[in-house]
This record gives C-alpha cells, structure tokens and sequence, in this order.
C-alpha cells in the first residue's frame, strides 16, 4: 500500500515543485493520518506540505508510534487513544481543525472524532479510501512471515467475515463494532453527537481501487449478510437507515460529500486534490 501511495504523491509531488507557496494565514490547520504500512516522512509528508500550499493552511502528519510497523501491529483502539492525546497537546489546534485521512488512518482518525474526551473540535474530515465498513479482503502486502502475522491480526481488527455469524464477529472484533456503533447493547449516543458535529465529511472512492474490497465501504457500503456477490449501498445499510453514528444526519443537510475518482488506491492528480480536497481546508474561521 505504501508504494501505491509513492507513485500517487510522485505526481502531487511536482506538481508542488511548480506551484508558488500560498502563505500561511490565520486558516483552521490540518493533520493528515497515513494508511497501513507507511510513514509520515517522504510521501506522506510531501503530500502534507502540497495541501498547505495549495489550501494556505498549516498541516502536519501526525505520527503514531514508529509508522510503519505500528500502523500494522499496534490496537486499532491504542492508536486512536494515543491519536487523542497528541492532539489535546497540540496548542494550534485547540480552536479546531480538520482532518485528511488516508486508507486506514481513517479508523484512527474516527476513532479520534468518536471516542476523544475533552478534544478540540473537528471542522472538516475528508477521508481518502476509507475502510469504513470493514474489508473483505486483506490490504496487499508483499509475501513473508511478517505480512503473514500482520494480515491475520488485521483480520480480527477490522474485518466483517462472514464465515462467523455477525453474533460471533461482534463479540469477537474489538474495534470496528464500536467504531461504527454496532453493538445494540451498547450504542453511544455520544459517538454520533460528536460525528454530527462535523461541518463537512468528504468521502472519496476510488472506483479502480485494487486495495480495499469492496470499494464501497470507502462510502460505507458493504456486503450484504448473503456473501461476496452483493452489495448494499450506503443509504441501504442499517448503519446508515438506523443511524448509529449520524451519518444519516449529516447526509440529510447536505454535509456528506460523496466523491467517486477513476483511479486506483489513493491515486489523485493534481486536479482532483485541487478540486475535491483544498476548498475543505481554506476555511479561515469555526
């Protein structure tokens, strides 16, 4: 996934070289979270700097742990908890800021807008490839005894098999069920407040994405409970009809954006960053 992202931001990246620098202003900042098995150095953080010029902005990767190895194997539930304590850290983002998102920093950036006590507030999230309702299938990682081990804690981390029963799944999986406020038993009214808050969620699918499976989860669809060959719309999804994290609400004013690019995972040009991305990052006031 991570040389995926290096041929993507190549191109972002001199396209940047080319574009004069927009100083930085009073505008709401920005973090960006890196997807699996990458770093906030090189790619990650040539892409960070493109979207401040571009947006006038300040932003910043927000590292957690050591990147690379941890985004594989460190709790999805300890990543968004340390997410958390970076950011209330962080004096420039007290009055709010926005969040870019790649891949399965999604979860972690979620986890942070859901589940943080006494955190700043979020203004702008735009997510970038999401696995929102799980995966079907692992994310590529090259062979070996370590891609071996990664993938299969993935697995109980995020993913919806359906060889278990949901009852089986929910009680299993420790992080997606209440990311997405699955469990009857214990649904957090607090998570949707705060995901309703937001003032904008720009969701963007890659319609030739080779990564996530199905694709559509990046829009929180998914697979219906009869298997692989069908697929449920966001607006068909429980999640979204019963509303569990307030998606539903924020879609009836007209706060989701649901984007859909011709590319691969996380491949934007240039236009696509300019036009689907800045305009949510040139905000200059809450």
């Amino acid at each position: 996934m991570a040389n995926i992202l290096r041929r993507g931001v190549l191109l972002l990246t001199v396209a940047a070289a080319l574009f004069s620098t927009v100083p930085v202003s009073n505008s709401i900042p920005f973090i960006v979270f890196h997807g699996i098995g990458d770093k906030c150095s090189g790619g990650v953080n040539n892409f960070t700097q493109l979207l401040s010029n571009l947006s006038g902005s300040p932003g910043s990767c927000l590292e957690i742990g050591n990147g690379e190895t941890d985004s594989w194997f460190m709790p999805l539930t300890h990543q968004a908890n340390l997410a958390c304590e970076k950011v209330k850290m962080m004096k420039e983002l007290r009055q709010g800021y926005n969040i870019v998102a790649q891949s399965q920093g999604n979860l972690v950036a979620r986890g942070l807008i859901e589940f943080c006590d006494d955190a700043p507030p979020v203004v702008n999230y735009i997510s970038l490839g999401g696995p929102h309702a799980g995966i079907a299938a692992i994310p590529k990682c090259s062979s070996g005894p370590f891609c071996a081990i990664a993938e299969a804690l993935m697995k109980l981390e995020i993913d919806n098999d359906f060889v278990q029963e949901m009852t089986k799944y929910l009680g299993h999986s420790k992080y997606l069920p209440k990311l997405n406020n699955e469990r009857p038993d214990q649904r957090n009214s607090i998570f949707g407040d705060r995901f309703t808050s937001l003032q904008n969620l720009v969701l963007v699918m890659f319609q030739n994405d080779t990564t996530l499976i199905p694709k559509e989860t990046s829009w929180f669809g998914y697979h219906t409970e009869d298997g692989f060959d069908s697929l449920l719309s966001t607006q068909q999804t429980k999640l979204y009809k019963e509303d569990w994290i307030g998606l539903k609400a924020l879609d009836a004013v007209g706060k989701v954006k649901f984007v859909s690019v011709s590319e691969d995972h996380l491949m934007l040009s240039y236009k696509e960053v300019v036009k689907y991305l800045v305009p949510y990052l040139m905000h200059t006031s809450l």
